[in-house]
């Protein structure tokens, strides 16, 4: 990843409370853990992009 890009993202408040804290945990930023999250989350498309 090159390139960044900067966006604006609406989440549910609870949802943003559950990141914080899992970002919290980590010791992460608020945006690290989302990209981290993201990016683990890649794996997982790539068999769902196989399947009919």
């Amino acid at each position: 990843m090159d390139e960044e890009r900067r966006i604006t993202l609406r989440l549910p408040a609870d949802l943003h409370e559950w990141l914080t804290a899992q970002a919290r945990s980590a010791r992460r930023s608020l945006n690290s853990e989302i990209v981290h999250r993201l990016e683990a989350g890649l794996g997982n498309a790539s068999a769902d992009d196989q399947s009919p």
